[in-house]
């Protein structure tokens, strides 16, 4: 079986891809759709951009924390999957590309639905969100290497 990730790093792993995604915001308009797409599709973006399987199930954010998202089909994240499992925390950044109503709805949005989020990864055992459940997918932490676990020693 494998071993669920943990909250702090995961958490982590989403603030640095959340840091990527505002990295386009300042480009009016399509900064935002950009910012947005990458949020719903980070998990198997860069994979198919580099088709390298050090990228296979990660987004950058997961990389850097050592995390990796598996299927209990046992079938690789592609696109689909990516955004079909973080649709959840996404669907509120695309309303508040929306001038005026949605930077009220969308932000709004986007706080419910990670709350949300967080109850359910919380409270599950497998430590699986809504998304996740959605998507059949669990976040885990890879096996550490030999050389990160002499480091450790």
């Amino acid at each position: 079986m494998n071993q669920k990730a943990d909250l702090f790093p995961r958490i982590l792993a989403f603030m640095i891809d959340g840091l990527i995604s505002w990295l386009p915001v300042f480009i009016p308009f399509v900064g935002a759709i950009f910012g947005s797409l990458y949020l719903l599709f980070k998990d198997g973006l860069m994979y198919q951009i580099t088709q390298k399987d050090e990228w296979k199930n990660k987004s950058i954010g997961k990389k850097i924390m050592n995390l990796e998202i598996v299927t209990f089909d046992e079938q690789p994240i592609d696109l689909s999957i990516s955004a079909k499992r973080n649709l959840p925390l996404t669907v509120g950044n695309f309303i508040a590309i929306i001038p005026v109503i949605g930077w009220v709805i969308g932000p709004t949005l986007a706080l419910i639905l990670a709350l949300v989020e967080l109850i359910v990864f919380l409270t599950d055992e497998d430590g699986r969100r809504l998304g996740d459940k959605w998507a059949n997918t669990q976040v885990i932490k890879l096996k550490s290497t030999e050389l990160e676990e002499k480091i450790i020693t």
